[in-house]
């Protein structure tokens, strides 16, 4: 444990955050105030220095291909460094680190921005720091909100997991068994035809508020585990072989009402089991306001309360990957070139959380 009086000692990392359709970079500066991190819980002083993000979009009814957004990725990921040294008002030369996605995610764009992170630790000679995508939305959360040890619901387009902290790992309680919730939206939201931009889910939402028919559909939690294929297929059909006999509108309401419900019914019996008042939504659902007003009504009836952020961190971006890889970078964490690589199903549950006691 370092002395009380060593001096303040400041990391400066940047997050490169490439595995779905948004490129993000981010720069984070940390100051643990008695130099070398301490074995307790406290985190060290935040400083959000950079955060900027460009939006793959195809068009209207259409998803996004890997190799078409890893070509996104690699056209604006130089002016994009470019703004975030601008923004941040440093130099490569004063960087610690620097941190990238390892994953999970989508393989060619997580690859693009792998190789641009292993070649800038090359030519600037800063040491290089792989980040689990999943640990960044929930470090990026604990930053913002100050939750303290909460149940956390992890809501995206590729992820959907109720996780808790023990041991110095993030526990899986339970997760979809199919696929995601925000893969889901998306999905549903390409046979409505709604647009791409800002998000498909963003357009549900907006349609879910003005509809006000609930239509009954599938409910299918298994144990502390969900599944939404069957509920996607149902919907589908009804789009298909009913035209006409439900709004959009309708049909966005009763989908979010259902699916936020059976996200609410898990996370309660996890808060349950461990014992804790707290719930913090992350990932990219979790900017849906009609969640977490749902979320927020089980947690008062249980005396506790939501934590959430806003898009500018509940949606991909780099800074979460700056945040996750400094905390790592503090204890003495790097990842060699040679295991620079990336993997597309690389858990929560396998990142030591050195960080936390």
């Amino acid at each position: 444990m370092a002395p009380v009086n060593s001096a303040p000692r400041t990391i400066i990392a940047l997050g490169l955050e490439g595995s779905a359709n948004k490129l993000g970079v981010g720069i984070v500066k940390h100051v643990y105030a008695n130099g070398i991190p301490s074995d307790t819980e406290l985190l060290p002083e935040y400083i959000e220095l950079a955060n900027v993000r460009d939006t793959y979009n195809p068009p209207a009814g259409e998803g996004f291909l890997p190799r078409d957004v890893a070509a996104h990725h690699r056209l604006v990921i130089i002016p994009l460094l470019h703004k975030a040294f601008e923004e941040a008002n440093i130099t490569h030369e004063d960087l610690d680190c620097i941190c990238y996605t390892k994953g999970p995610g989508m393989g060619a764009p997580l690859q693009s921005v792998a190789l641009v992170a292993r070649t800038l630790s090359q030519l600037w000679n800063v040491p290089l720091v792989g980040v689990n995508h999943c640990v960044g939305h929930i470090e990026m959360g604990r930053a913002i909100t100050g939750a303290d040890n909460p149940v956390v619901l992890y809501v995206s387009g590729g992820n959907t997991q109720v996780i808790a902290y023990s041991q110095q790992t993030y526990r899986i309680f339970g997760e979809t068994l199919d696929i995601a919730i925000g893969n889901c939206l998306d999905r549903f939201a390409r046979v409505l035809k709604l647009p791409n931009d800002p998000s498909p889910g963003y357009n549900i939402e907006q349609y879910a508020k003005r509809g006000s028919k609930f239509i009954e559909l599938p409910y299918a939690v298994k144990g502390m585990d969900v599944s939404f294929s069957g509920i996607l297929s149902f919907i589908e059909k009804l789009v298909k072989t009913e035209p006409g006999k439900y709004t959009p509108e309708d049909l966005c309401y009763s989908l979010q009402e259902n699916m936020f419900a059976m996200l609410v019914e898990i996370t309660e019996r996890a808060m349950a089991h461990i014992g804790t008042s707290e719930v913090l939504v992350v990932g990219g659902v979790g900017c849906n306001v009609r969640l977490q007003e749902m979320m927020g009504q089980m947690a008062i009836e249980r005396g506790g309360k939501v934590f959430a952020t806003d898009m500018r961190y509940c949606i991909d971006n780099g800074i979460m990957i700056a945040q996750a890889g400094a905390l790592a970078f503090a204890r003495g964490f790097t990842t060699a070139i040679p295991d620079s690589w990336i993997t597309q199903r690389f858990r929560t549950d396998q990142v030591h959380v050195e960080w936390r006691t």
